[in-house]
This record gives structure tokens, sequence and C-alpha cells, in this order.
């Protein structure tokens, strides 16, 4: 299911800058290094102490933010989003950061998430006769931090935390501040880092994954725990639980898909669980061929561990084009398969008269699977087995992850053999769950959420699922 097709799409990236004199700079870095999480819309707000400056826009990050954009973002602290939308609709009222002035200043908010109690807040608070600009989510905690009657920001953002379920990492900022807040179950990741500067300073960083403190050349020091509020400001940092820590429900599907392989995620290497998924399911359904092909980029890191414990040859038989976008207009209806065609082409030479393995990191609706393995038998291969590095998805994501109805996915629907005739493999088999809580790491220790899975889930869903019934129907 390599990302660059019709599947499952995580919300969005965060970043915070605190304490460099080109915090907006590094954020915009940073936005690039998460593109992957997002590719909607993107959006910094800085400030320089005395006020805020807000640009965002539809698009990537490098088509939003020119060196023009970037010369208007003055200040040493930032937040930055880069978003693809899973509550609310697409458009650029919806683009984040948001960014309001209230009774508390002037302040912004980044979210990576799900509020699953965002339609009844809204609609309380719509009663009570706030205005709302935006259908997203997020803006709820804007409107409850400024009706708090705590008299700091730190104190109303504590009282809106509290009136949150779901999940969510948030990043905020104010005029000399920022703050970053974690759900208490941890769904979504946060990381903290830090750059030494000059002159004994320290400019401190956060982002939904580590691979935008490479970049910018930041440590990584370790996460925002669960139920955990950071505040830096010119008086220092300050840590502290806003709540305490519920029940951990990290998404799996970050260390299956989501994350960059170069990114430590909830405190793991996700190269490492990928390559480790891939062994085990190589253990698990071993099959003889002559070699094994990702489906990339998602299935890269599996298909190595894949063919490592097999001792099958890895072949990188399918090439992706990087530089499609996230439309096109097809030619002509005569061109079967044009949008898998215009984003990986087969290696032919590699697959002539080849027993191929072909390992992705999941199924979910099943048409673009059944593409690809027609692609590899037109360019030659004898025999296709397919391998997936997780379990069958059966449930939608209530969580920040937007998949589709229970109707459309091909694992709640069909068994495993329902589904390789579908997709047209002569075999096909998937990691068991108890593999892929190996591979993470996760036995005995019930980190993980793993919902999508098992259509068990951590937190009561019964809102959310009614509002997107709702939205469905209308």
């Amino acid at each position: 299911m390599s990302e660059v097709f019709d599947k499952l799409h995580e919300e969005c990236g965060v970043v915070a800058i605190y304490g460099h004199k080109e915090a907006a700079n590094l954020a915009y870095l940073s936005l690039h290094a998460l593109q992957h999480r997002g590719q909607e819309s993107a959006g910094i707000v800085s400030a320089d102490g005395k006020q805020t400056h807000v640009q965002k826009g539809m698009g990537h990050v490098a088509d939003v933010f020119t060196p023009a954009v970037l010369g208007e973002l003055h200040g040493n602290l930032a937040i930055g989003h880069t978003r693809y939308s899973t509550a609310g609709d697409s458009g650029p009222l919806n683009a984040q950061p948001f960014a309001v002035t209230c009774n508390k200043g002037q302040i912004a908010v980044a979210h990576n998430g799900n509020i699953t109690n965002a339609a009844e807040l809204r609609a309380d608070l719509e009663a009570a006769g706030s205005i709302f600009q935006a259908s997203s989510d997020t803006e709820v905690i804007l409107h409850l931090i400024a009706l708090s009657r705590e008299r700091t920001l730190s104190g109303a953002l504590r009282e809106a935390l509290l009136q949150l379920e779901g999940a969510f990492s948030l990043v905020f900022l104010a005029e000399d501040r920022i703050i970053v807040a974690r759900d208490p179950h941890g769904f979504r990741p946060l990381s903290l880092g830090q750059m030494e500067l000059s002159g004994g300073h320290v400019c401190s960083v956060f982002a939904s994954e580590t691979c935008a403190f490479d970049l910018i050349g930041a440590t990584y020091l370790n996460e925002v725990e669960p139920g955990e509020m950071i505040i830096v400001g010119p008086e220092g940092m300050t840590r502290e639980r806003y709540t305490p820590a519920r029940n951990r429900a990290q998404c799996v599907f970050e260390h299956v898909y989501f994350s960059r392989p170069d990114s430590i995620v909830f405190g793991r290497s996700v190269q490492e669980s990928r390559e480790k998924m891939g062994r085990l399911l190589a253990r698990e359904h071993p099959v003889e061929a002559d070699i094994v092909v990702p489906v990339p980029d998602s299935g890269v890191a599996a298909a190595l561990g894949y063919a490592d414990e097999a001792g099958i040859p890895f072949r990188q038989a399918l090439i992706r084009n990087h530089y499609v976008g996230r439309t096109f207009i097809e030619p002509s209806q005569t061109i079967r398969d044009f949008g898998v065609k215009l984003k990986l082409n087969p290696v032919r030479n590699l697959l002539e008269g080849k027993r191929v393995v072909l390992v992705d990191d999941s199924i979910v609706r099943g048409t673009t699977s059944r593409k690809i393995i027609r692609m590899v038998r037109a360019a030659g291969a004898r025999e296709v087995h397919m391998r997936i590095s997780c379990p069958p998805v059966i449930a939608p994501c209530f969580y920040g992850v937007d998949t589709p109805d229970k109707s459309e996915l091909i694992g709640a629907n069909h068994d495993v053999e329902e589904i390789r005739r579908f997709v047209e493999a002569d075999t096909l088999a998937y990691l068991s769950i108890e593999n892929l809580r190996e591979a993470v790491q996760d036995n005995g220790n019930r980190r993980y959420c793993y919902a999508c899975y098992t259509g068990e889930y951590p937190t009561d869903v019964t809102p959310m699922e009614a509002l997107i019934a709702a939205r469905r129907r209308g």
C-alpha cells in the first residue's frame, strides 16, 4: 500500500521552535521533513515578543513558503503545520495553525490527531454564542481557551485540555512562549529536542517526528509524555502533568506506515520496527521465490527484513516517480490503470520469468494492490506472492487516520482467500497481530493502539461514529 496511492492518510505534522533568531526558517525546514504527513496545506505562525505573524496556504510546503513569504515571519519562536484533512473539510479556512486575538492575547495552535467529542463541544459553544469560521475540530480548542476564566494562557489551556477526548498532540504559540501538550493516551507522537547555540543559549524544538530534528541539526532528547504539558518561555522550560496518564494507546500504524523510517517514534526506531516486521513475516509465511520486491516507499524496510530472513535476493524492481503531484488528468479511459503507471514503473529484466514476493505495508480497499500485481505480471513475472507486514485492516480509525468506512475495507468484509482472488495474487499472507506486537516490542506491555486491526477501541468513539455517519449522509 505505497504512500503514493489511495490509502490511509494521517492528518498532519506539527513543529514548534523556541529561542532561535531564524525560528520561522527552522520551522519551514522541519515541515519539509514532515511533508509526508500531509500535502494539502501548510502554515507557520511566528512571534517576536510583541505580536504574531501568520502565513499559510494550500499546497506543499515549498509552494506556500517562498523567500518573500518567509521574510514576513519575524521573531525567535514559531509553530508550523502540514495537513491532510481527517476532521473538517478541505480548504483554506481549515489550514493551520489557527491564530486569534482574544482575552488571553494573540495565540495560535496547530494540532495532530482527532478530538472525538469535538461535535458536542462545538454544539455547546455555538449555543452559548461562539462563532466558528472553520469546520476543523482544532478551532474548538481556541474557543475553550478564550472562554476560560483562568487568567493565564497555561491555566486556560489546562482547563481546555481536560474537556477534550480522543487524540491530540498540540503546539501553541503566544507572543513570548511555546506550549505543547499530548493527550493522556499518547495516540499521536510528539518529540522534544534542542539545539546548542553560541553563548551557551539553547533552542528548544518539538516535532511529530525526529527526522525534522536531523534536518535542522537538533538533538533528540525524549518524548512529550502522554498527559504532559511543556511550557517554554523567558523563564525557561516547565514540564508538568495536566492530567494523569491513562492506558497507553500509541498508534501502531506510525511504525507500520506513517512515519519516515529514519525517525524515532514513541522512543523506537521506525526502520528497526519495519525490518523486524519483515523478518517475522518471512518466518510466519515463507514461500519459494526468486526475488523479494518492495512496493515503494513504505514497503522497502519490511521487504529488506523479509529478504534477509528468507535468504532470497532483494530487488527494487518497482521504481517510483517522486515528481508526481497529488492530482493529474487522465488522458483517456483507454489507458488502463493510468494512475498506478504514472507513479510506479516495473524493471522488466528483473521480473521476467521470476517468482516474486511482493511486500507492502497494508491493503485497504485492494484496488491498488490488484493494479500493482497486474503490472508485475505484465512485466513478465511467473508468480506473484503478496506479503503484508501488518494484519488485515478491519475497522476505521477515529484518532487521526482517514480510513474508509468499514463497508469499504476489504479486510472487514472478506477473508484472506477472497482478498487473494480479488488482488489476483498466487498467494497472500498477512503478519499476525502477535508478531506485530513483537516487532514494536509491545509484548505484554499494551502500549499501542491496534483498533484498526481488532475493532477494539481504547476510548468511547460512539459520538465520533455518529458524526462521521451524519457527514456521509449529508
